[in-house]
């Protein structure tokens, strides 16, 4: 990422959006998309047989002709009117493939020329919706053709100060977030599949037990090397020959699809949208899959970017950004992921209005292992002054939060990351009696959240200590036992009796107990004189 994408100029409407997708377009120069517009460019359309066909007019055909064919490359600025009027007419009343892969060509040749050029469509005299013939290409079967209009949608859309419709937002916005799930689902299903045949061939050498042990270090370094070729030229933007077949068309085109959202979501308005129509839990969703460094740079940029509104910065960890970036930035090997996940924790804590939900941001990140990366990139001392920067803000703020932690404040920000341990705080008796009452907050929003991971999660951890807060909740709070029914929580737990794990099925055995009884002094010295009878059973053996 170059000087002009480093916060370090901070507020983001000093960002000129424009450098990047000028920079970002230079460096996938030789993607199959830019590949595609090259050779398109180098074709010649013949306009005179769509003339005699009449299916373009006189004066149509007349400015197209002067434009590509006779070099009059200034009748856009000369006459905007006619050049916004004969292109629209051109992709209403031609249906070739071809020939609209060539218009879209260059219309996007003329605004990248000159983004001011963007009110030639936008100030149009055009008698009909100026949207809507680029918004049914989309539904073209034609990738190029799809991925050229969303691009000419995403410049007309940020390049002019007067918004685009909302209906036509909403349109937008939705086709590029299922565009972006699809390629997404596509590259990962490709990518495990190309690692199960690298896996299965490996596997295939090292049969042969008898073989030298040299010989088996030999291909074991064969294999690895091989290994680690797929991810780093599936991360490279340059030749695409080296992937397994149809990664490379999957990695451009969501690549393709994150540019254009780099761009929308930098306009306010926009991000709201995105937001309506389930955007960032699909960014986030994908970023917890397995996508390549430069798709992970960008999709978290889409997050920086959303994060520049206090509000939305409020509520992103409701989307889990904080225990997904954490893992990101734990696997980072790129300095460029580094510097835009480091970025986007600043704006968490930076940006909200409510200092309670940035101090929550705060303890999220210690819950999720931020510090222990912060200590490490601290040793390391980049070179890039914006990443130390950050580094050092983010362990001020950190630090500073711990030392405020109550164990409340602990429990309520381990819960709500989903992340359940066996830290202290759980077995406390001490802490249950002073805050069993503390889960009917919010509308009980951390019984709802254990009731949920007794239902969603599969990580038998996660789902034991689940199991035990509910059942110590139960046991401290008079009414408990009715509200976690209510919730359905009871009904989970007893799900989980059958459980693979031991663990899961003791603690939830111990939950339904505390559900079922109500004289809790006495199953407390039943529990007890278990335990002690099963020490007692254990020191016999011994002696025996």
């Amino acid at each position: 990422m170059g000087s002009h994408v480093k916060r370090r100029e901070n507020q983001e409407e000093k960002y000129n959006p424009t450098k990047v997708f000028v920079r970002e377009d230079m460096i996938a120069a030789t993607s199959v998309l830019q590949i595609r517009a090259s050779e398109i460019r180098q074709t010649r359309i013949n306009w005179q047989s769509y003339l005699q066909s009449q299916m373009i007019t006189q004066r149509d055909h007349d400015f197209i002709v002067n434009l590509d064919q006779r070099g009059q490359k200034d009748l856009p600025d000369k006459n905007p009117d006619a050049c916004a009027e004969v292109f629209l007419n051109l992709l209403t009343h031609i249906s070739k493939d071809h020939t609209i892969q060539y218009i879209l060509v260059l219309i996007d040749d003329i605004l990248s020329e000159d983004k001011s050029r963007v009110k030639i469509f936008r100030e149009t005299k055009f008698s009909g919706n100026v949207w809507q013939p680029f918004l049914n290409l989309l539904n073209r079967q034609d990738e190029f053709v799809q991925h050229m209009t969303a691009r000419i949608i995403a410049k007309l859309a940020c390049w002019h100060p007067q918004l685009m419709d909302k209906s036509d937002l909403h349109f937008y916005l939705s086709w590029l977030k299922d565009q972006l799930k699809t390629n997404a689902e596509e590259m990962t299903a490709e990518l495990e599949h190309a690692e199960q045949v690298m896996l299965e061939h490996e596997k295939e050498k090292f049969s042969d037990k008898h073989k030298h042990h040299k010989e088996k270090a030999h291909h074991s370094d064969a294999g690895n090397e091989k290994y680690s070729s797929l991810y780093s030229s599936f991360d490279e933007l340059k030749p695409h020959e080296d992937l397994p077949p149809g990664l490379h068309k999957n990695n451009d085109y969501i690549q393709s699809v994150a540019r254009c959202l780099q761009m929308m979501l930098r306009i306010d308005e926009y991000r709201f949208a995105f937001l309506s129509v389930d955007g960032i839990s699909t960014l986030l969703s994908i970023l917890a899959s397995r996508v390549n460094f430069q798709v992970q740079y960008q999709l978290v940029f889409c997050l920086w970017v959303l994060t520049f509104n206090p509000l939305l910065a409020e509520k992103m960890n409701k989307f889990n950004v904080i225990p997904i970036l954490a893992d990101i930035l734990s696997d980072s090997v790129k300095e460029k992921v580094t510097r835009i996940v480091l970025a986007v924790f600043r704006n968490l804590i930076e940006k909200p209005e409510d200092q309670q939900v940035a101090k929550e941001h705060c303890i999220a990140m210690v819950q999720c292992k931020v510090l222990k990366q912060l200590s490490i990139l601290e040793q390391k001392r980049s070179d890039d002054e914006d990443i130390m920067n950050d580094v050092e803000y983010l362990n001020e703020r950190l630090q500073a939060s711990v030392q405020d932690l109550s164990s409340f404040d602990q429990y309520a920000t381990e819960v709500k990351s989903g992340r359940l341990e066996w830290s202290p705080v759980h077995k406390s008796a001490k802490f249950w009696r002073e805050n069993a009452a503390r889960l009917n907050e919010r509308g009980q929003e951390l019984l709802r959240t254990l009731v949920h991971l007794l239902e969603k999660s599969r990580d038998p951890v996660v789902l034991a200590v689940a199991c035990y807060d509910i059942g110590e909740y139960v046991r401290h709070y008079p009414r408990g036992k009715h509200i976690i029914e209510q919730l359905g929580g009871k009904q989970r737990v007893m799900y989980l009796l059958s459980h693979d794990d031991p663990n899961v099925r003791y603690e939830a055995l111990l939950a339904v107990q505390k559900l079922m009884v109500h004289n809790w002094e006495y199953l407390g010295k039943q529990l007890e004189k278990e335990q002690i009878d099963k020490q007692a059973g254990t020191v016999v053996g011994a002696k025996a």
